[in-house]
């Protein structure tokens, strides 16, 4: 067996089985994006992660929740209501959710992920 190298720091002694190695992490110790490492500290300003593509914070809010809310109760704007976005809430009220078209609409585009909380972040997975 060969010892730990300078990159690699010494395994951490199992207190039930001293003589056991911990597993290597998956795929070589490197995360995938916006998967944090095992025992690396959680942003407090993004408690769901962030996005990807544009490093922005999630929004505390779920996509797909507000995504079949939208769906399903566009007539009052219910997603909407759900994201913080009142204006667009208000709107809906008074329109029945565009006779049903833009609630439809705006609940698919929230559930394929593009849709944001008033503060522009995108709603989490």
């Amino acid at each position: 067996m060969t010892q730990p190298g300078p990159e690699f720091p010494p395994p951490e002694p199992n207190p039930n089985n001293p003589g056991a190695v911990p597993p290597p992490p998956p795929y070589g110790g490197t995360p995938y994006a916006g998967m944090p490492m095992p025992g690396a500290p959680i942003n407090p300003g993004a408690p769901y992660g962030v996005d990807p593509q544009t490093g922005i914070p999630y929004s505390d809010k779920s996509k797909i929740t507000a995504g079949l809310l939208q769906i399903l109760l566009g007539g009052v704007g219910a997603g909407r209501w759900y994201t913080g976005s009142y204006g667009v809430a208000v709107a809906q009220l008074l329109t029945c959710g565009g006779l049903g078209v833009w609630s439809l609409i705006d609940g698919i585009m929230m559930l394929t992920g593009n849709g944001k909380d008033p503060q522009g972040r995108p709603l989490h997975p």
